[in-house]
């Protein structure tokens, strides 16, 4: 069933208090190809479904690090135009993977992505893709209420996003009181001046949100405003350039070396980053006078 525009012109900000804004300590998730990294590892990692589901079910998986799950939507969505897998299949994969595998922190719902090539995919409109966003968390949260479900917010606008967070509240999901509440739609051009705008209206808003494939740029931009992101960039990196001195393979695009020196490159620069703006905002701050 497709669902009407609301016709909303000017963004109107969510009814969520208010939050002071402090440097996070963000929780930087690896993506990562190959899930049997979570036993090898004591960092968190993204992994993502799609991956999980292939491997033997003889071969069991205990994850020595935390981690998240990615539900694989834009491949899916990429590749079929819709969801192939039933939600409560979905969940039952799920329920599986947190109790086999542990350390699961949160998993992505069956979202809908809205980027115009999406869209073109699809054959649907922003307001459908949000409606179903929503409508497969209040499913799979109904169906599977003790698994790590988070909420995605999708869109392409700020008007967007801020009517999908609505769309959430009147089904009674106040995001500002969860742990973590996902922001879709940003990876391909997520270093741009529009997505931080985004970002911190919505952080600004009581959002704790997750950042999905954030690449370096973007983490520069709008890192202190995220509770934690996620990033493979490290492997397309990788694969455009020749491999480590004395490794052997054709490229280092699955190389947990070179994948772990770049997440500690990413996580200098990202605390450097936020140093900077706090300095930043305490030499632009306005004096107050002391009381006589």
């Amino acid at each position: 069933m497709t669902h009407a525009p609301t016709g909303t012109t000017r963004p109107v900000a969510p009814a969520l208090a208010p939050r002071h804004i402090a440097p996070p300590a963000v929780r930087f998730y690896l993506g990562m190809h190959q899930p049997h990294v979570l036993e090898k590892v004591t960092f968190p990692l993204f992994v993502s479904h799609r991956q999980l589901a292939r491997r033997p079910r003889r071969r069991p998986l205990t994850a020595g690090c935390r981690w998240a799950l990615d539900s694989g939507g834009f491949t899916e969505l990429s590749l079929h135009g819709t969801w192939t897998i039933p939600p409560d299949a979905y969940a039952e994969a799920v329920a599986g993977y947190a109790a086999t595998i542990g350390g699961l922190d949160f998993a992505a719902p069956q979202d809908w992505m809205c980027e115009p090539v999406m869209l073109a995919r699809t054959g649907l409109s922003i307001t459908e893709h949000q409606h179903r966003t929503v409508a497969n968390y209040l499913h799979l949260r109904e169906i599977a209420p003790d698994l790590p479900f988070i909420p995605v917010l999708q869109g392409w606008s700020l008007a967007d996003y801020l009517r999908c967070v609505k769309l959430y509240e009147s089904a009674g999901v106040r995001l500002a009181e969860l742990p973590r509440v996902g922001l879709g739609s940003v990876c391909r051009r997520q270093s741009t001046a529009e997505i931080a705008h985004i970002v911190a209206t919505l952080a600004q808003g009581g959002l704790r949100l997750h950042g999905f494939g954030v690449k370096t740029g973007g983490l520069h931009k709008y890192g202190r405003y995220l509770a934690s992101a996620d990033s493979l960039a490290w492997s397309y990196a990788a694969r455009r350039q020749p491999p480590l001195p004395g490794h052997t393979h054709k490229n280092c695009a699955n190389c947990l070396t070179y994948a772990t020196a770049w997440r500690q490159r990413v996580i200098t620069e990202l605390e450097h980053a936020c140093r900077q703006q706090d300095l930043f905002d305490l030499l632009t701050k306005p004096a107050t006078r002391s009381a006589a």
